[in-house]
């Protein structure tokens, strides 16, 4: 992403207002009838909230949905940040989520930090296992969803191949529990 020429290799946060909204639908639709297909929007790891924000984030995914007829690409340990970060429950985040528009699933590491006020800050690094509750908040998720494509992302720090694959197999175990 970039922003006043200058890059940056995270998302930037985007404030929820309704030029926002329409900015996106905009963006998104453009995209869509470039490549003639829907396309799959991802929720992003947050680390602050805007104060002109007049939307909750789920909501405003879901209107972009509504809008734009695209899919939603749902982190989960994205949302195990935003909502670490921000102070509120990842369960309840999921539990409002448009889970109905998810077309696929994605799993991460994350790097644990403090702030300056000594408050838990996560920063979704892609650079590590991913953790027990972001695996619990899965296993919850699916239940919800039911069996959806589902991919960890593993972009730092990258293990030998035998770490990769307990990785994928117990995200199939999670699957193959829900399944049963």
């Amino acid at each position: 992403m970039s922003h006043g020429g200058a890059f940056f290799n995270d998302l930037l946060p985007l404030p929820y207002t309704d030029e926002t909204l329409d900015r996106v639908a905009g963006h998104i639709a453009q995209v869509q009838d470039a490549l003639g297909r829907q396309m799959l929007l991802e929720n992003p790891s947050t680390y602050l909230d805007f104060t002109e924000t007049s939307w909750a984030e789920v909501d405003f995914l879901a209107e972009l949905v509504r809008r734009t007829g695209c899919g939603l690409l749902l982190d989960v340990n994205n949302v195990f940040v935003a909502c670490t970060n921000r102070g509120t429950d990842p369960r309840t985040y999921i539990d409002a989520f448009p889970l109905h528009a998810v077309g696929e699933i994605h799993l991460g590491g994350h790097d644990a930090q403090e702030d300056e006020h000594g408050h838990p800050l996560l920063i979704d690094s892609h650079g590590a296992a991913v953790v027990d509750p972001v695996w619990r908040l899965y296993a919850d998720t699916v239940q919800k969803t039911g069996a959806l494509p589902v991919l960890i992302e593993w972009d730092n720090d990258v293990p030998d191949w035998p770490v990769l694959a307990a990785e994928a197999g117990r995200a199939t175990a999670v699957m193959a529990q829900v399944a049963s």
